[in-house]
């Protein structure tokens, strides 16, 4: 893993908008609650992370839609004191980050949470509750065109035990492309993280 430099939970925060934004199944939920609290979509595509009353705002989408700062659902049992950094993940360090604990992930994965089984599963056909791998097939044919996702965002106690807080499918793209090149995450880490992400 290559240290980049330091982030922020204001960076994280920013980027786990902006990429569930451009989501298919997340994407309307925040331009819906955007409109809500009467915001434009700039505050996700063009943040200012020194402006702090953008960073609330975005902080107030992300609590609203995922229970960010609130201890409930993504976020449940995540705590406040996590150190930021960007990192640059090696193919062989990606291929052991584990899924969210999450039915889908578990069933596409065949219970063990890693991209890789996923990749197996997918290529051999299965689906996770009916849902199609589409999704997964364009994107790793994106990954295979040289084409750069935003940064997954990647949490757990310690660097070499991370889960994906937000990236799976990306993360599962590039599984299915066999992990190709090195890819830049935000990696959060605190001893307080173990309940979050076993």
């Amino acid at each position: 893993m290559r240290l980049l430099g330091e982030s922020s939970e204001e960076e994280m925060v920013a980027s786990f908008v902006s990429g569930e934004l451009s989501s298919e199944r997340f994407g309307a939920g925040i331009g819906d609650q955007l409109t809500a609290m009467g915001e434009p979509q700039g505050l996700v595509t063009q943040p200012d992370l020194a402006d702090s009353r953008e960073n609330e705002a975005r902080a107030n989408v992300l609590a609203a839609t995922r229970g960010y700062g609130q201890d409930r659902e993504l976020f449940e049992f995540f705590p406040a004191d996590v150190r930021w950094v960007r990192a640059s993940l090696a193919p062989d360090e990606l291929a052991v980050v584990r899924y969210i604990e999450y039915p889908y992930w578990n069933e596409i994965s065949g219970g063990s949470r890693l991209p890789a089984h996923a990749a197996r599963r997918i290529q051999a056909g299965a689906e996770a509750f009916g849902v199609s791998n589409e999704r997964f097939l364009a994107a790793a044919a994106a990954v295979a065109r040289g084409e750069r996702f935003p940064p997954l965002i990647l949490a757990g106690v310690e660097l070499g035990k991370l889960v994906c807080l937000e990236g799976n499918l990306r993360l599962t793209a590039h599984a299915l492309a066999n992990f190709p090149v090195e890819v830049e995450c935000l990696v959060g880490t605190a001893p307080t993280l173990g309940r979050w992400s076993q």
